[in-house]
């Protein structure tokens, strides 16, 4: 007669075999949601703290023997002294328009920036590019920004043209900058080249571009601004 398995235990090795599979599978799905809260947890870690300079010859330093040594770069000795963990992209690129950055920000908009700076139209004013077609260039890099990069905060540069270019121009083009400011409800750098644009001593021979002295200027300008938007 064959030995046979009495149906009692039968019945605990059915019961431990189905716990052990329950075990098992509450295993994997607590690793499972363990690697998935880890993931978030490096992806929120993994969040950028740059701040982007996306703008023309003044941003990108032109005529400079270090481009370090423009106002971005002094921005980030500026940010490295007080101990504030932000890395500054300077995407400054000369004798860009706001035509030209409309083109370009795709390719260097990273949508987990934090800051972005937008300095542009002083090309176009220096060109007689028409206020309208500036402010709706500016506009669309506004959204463009808003959109792409939801979190970022956003600052504009304001700037001012020679009066020789016509005092309605001028007038109109220097007001452009803090209307479109305060309808976009963004941070606002009332002028650039405050106590800079026309003083020789702090400009190079072109009378446009400022030295390293300029610069400097430039962002003590610019880091008002900025600090609170860093120091949130």
């Amino acid at each position: 007669m064959k030995n046979r398995i009495p149906f009692y235990l039968l019945f605990v090795f059915l019961i431990l075999a189905a716990c052990k599979d329950a075990n098992t599978t509450n295993v994997e799905e607590n690793e499972s949601q363990n690697t998935s809260e880890t993931t978030d947890a490096e992806d929120q870690n993994a969040t950028s703290n740059s701040i982007l300079f996306f703008g023309d010859s003044l941003t990108a330093g032109y005529g400079l023997e270090d481009p370090d040594n423009a106002f971005p770069g002094l921005i980030q000795e500026k940010l490295d002294s007080l101990g504030l963990d932000y890395n500054v992209i300077n995407a400054g690129l000369s004798g860009e328009t706001t035509a030209g950055g409309k083109n370009r920000l795709e390719w260097v908009l990273e949508p987990d920036v934090a800051i972005f700076v937008l300095e542009l139209g002083a090309n176009d004013g220096l060109r007689g590019v028409s206020v309208a077609e500036t402010r709706e260039n500016l506009q669309w890099m506004i959204d463009k920004v808003k959109t792409e990069a939801p979190q970022a905060k956003i600052v504009l540069a304001g700037m001012q043209l020679p009066p020789n270019l016509g005092t309605e121009y001028t007038t109109d083009f220097k007001n452009m900058f803090p209307q479109l400011a305060e309808e976009n409800n963004i941070a606002f750098i009332p002028f650039l080249l405050q106590n800079v644009g026309g003083i020789a001593s702090l400009n190079q021979n072109d009378g446009i571009h400022p030295t390293e002295e300029g610069h400097k200027l430039v962002a003590a300008n610019v880091w008002p601004v900025l600090r609170p938007l860093v120091q949130e």
